[in-house]
């Protein structure tokens, strides 16, 4: 069975940094494009960060470009989220998930994790 835990979220002051990771099993990251949405109360889900099957290149929400980062161990199994500079529009329920393509993560993927929360406040 397909399945994705993320881990790592918490409470953050405006400024700082957290890193989140991502387990999965049941099927392999190679064979599709992963990546992270997020998703605020009152706010549409949007795509954070994206690593294309085609490409194996990571494409970046222009909202975290510069300040997140996306890691992938050898076995690429688990994937992570460095995030720095965090500001309070970054708070947010965290999801790793993994589609066939990165347009289709936000709304199509084939498994996602249960989500992780960030808040950023003093």
């Amino acid at each position: 069975q397909e399945q994705m835990v993320e881990s790592g979220g918490g409470l953050v002051q405006p400024g700082g940094s957290l890193r989140l990771s991502c387990a999965g099993s049941g099927f392999r990251f190679d064979d599709y494009s992963i990546g992270w949405f997020r998703q605020a109360p009152g706010k549409t889900r949007e795509a954070v960060v994206c690593i294309s099957s085609d490409d194996r290149l990571a494409y970046y929400g222009d909202a975290v470009k510069d300040r997140f980062s996306i890691w992938v161990d050898a076995a690429k199994n688990p994937l992570g989220l460095h995030m720095k500079d965090l500001k309070a529009d970054d708070a947010a329920d965290y999801d790793c998930g993994a589609a066939r393509a990165c347009p289709r993560l936000t709304s199509e993927a084939t498994c996602w994790g249960q989500g992780t929360q960030v808040t950023v406040t003093t």
